[in-house]
């Protein structure tokens, strides 16, 4: 299905130079980009590339037009963010062949009488629903699911097959949950009483707000007297472990491997690298952004970049530097001692002086 340049324009802004009626079908790279297909450059590096490209049109920044209109021969959409617009056009193209659920409740699946689900829902095959469960309108929860008592899944919200959302835990409208997620784990809770683990029942929730993307086999663990938060517009990658009592701040967004110990505190628009790694009961404020494979073992307090790992190198190098470091508190105690008798010395040359 085609679209025309300047519907795409009327609909997503920007200023098209070029056939307003040309079509295209699709987006795709600079380098795989046909004539039915628009592109994007968003890196001025690959500047080089976007001449070459075979696309119909490029989404460009105001940067860059200048320097492309001059090679290419296609059309072009300037805008201020060219990533930005091309994730917008990404979108408009899926929605353009997107299969819709049909709204039903699948003949497999299993619903408790007093459980609320929307006329509108799509509730796929095997689907459990315990009681007093509510599936808002237009929700989307397929094969597999298992929603728990007083559960709450808001309007629009969609959850990929065989994700477990624990009893009374809440998520927000447009939200989606990929597969093998698991929402209100027990936290790791436990009493050691002389070297036996007595265990914490964990009775809070899992809170989620609005328009949170939560990645392939992510667990959120539900808080242990008080709830775990997840507010507006977190996204959380693949395979990431947020500890009980946590609270991760709007529009944060964590990659894949992060993990998150209990009662740490994140604030708002923080983002982490992937495998990075915070300590329980920390505070880090809004605007944080930690490298890949950083630890995070104290609260940060003022918003920047912030890493916390050796940069690689050979490996033989590696270890002499292991070596250095292992020994930092001997040549430590050397220097002082070395300053010390440097400062006797001087004193007594000053005193014969």
């Amino acid at each position: 299905m085609g679209t025309r340049l300047g519907q795409l324009v009327e609909r997503l802004g920007g200023q098209l130079m070029g056939d307003a009626n040309l079509e295209v079908d699709g987006i795709a790279p600079l380098a795989d980009a046909s004539a039915s297909h628009i592109s994007f450059l968003s890196n001025s590096k690959l500047r080089a590339q976007a001449l070459q490209s075979q696309a119909a049109a490029l989404i460009v920044s105001a940067a860059d037009q200048a320097f492309i209109s001059a090679g290419f021969s296609g059309a072009l959409i300037v805008t201020n963010n060219p990533y930005v617009y091309f994730a917008r056009a990404a979108q408009y193209f899926e929605s353009l062949t997107a299969l819709v659920p049909q709204p039903g409740v699948h003949a497999s699946a299993v619903v408790a009488e007093d459980a609320q689900v929307a006329a509108s829902a799509h509730i796929g095959a095997r689907v459990v629903i315990e009681s007093g469960a509510v599936i808002g309108e237009n929700a989307v929860i397929d094969a597999g699911c298992y929603i728990g008592r007083e559960a709450v899944i808001g309007a629009e919200t969609h959850l990929f097959a065989n994700v477990t959302f624990h009893a009374q835990c809440v998520i927000g409208q447009r939200g989606i949950i990929h597969s093998g997620a698991v929402i209100g784990t027990d936290g790791f809770g436990f009493a050691n009483e002389g070297g036996v683990y007595i265990k914490i029942p964990q009775t809070g929730r899992v809170v989620i707000g609005d328009d949170v993307d939560i990645g392939a086999n992510t667990t959120i663990d539900r808080g242990a007297l008080a709830d775990t938060i997840i507010e507006d517009g977190v996204k959380l990658d693949n395979q990431i472990q947020i500890g009980h009592n946590c609270h991760i701040g709007a529009h944060t967004a964590m990659a894949g491997c992060v993990g998150v110990a209990g009662s740490a505190k994140i604030g708002k628009y923080c983002t982490f690298g992937g495998a990075a790694m915070v300590l329980g009961h920390l505070t880090i404020v809004d605007k944080v952004h930690v490298g890949s494979g950083s630890m995070v073992s104290r609260s940060i307090l003022e918003p920047g970049q912030y890493t916390g790992f050796y940069p690689l190198a050979k490996n033989s190098e590696w270890e002499k530097s292991a070596v250095i470091v292992r020994n930092l508190s001997t040549m430590r105690d050397k220097i002082r001692a070395l300053e010390k008798t440097i400062k006797t010395l001087t004193n007594q040359d000053e005193k014969t002086l």
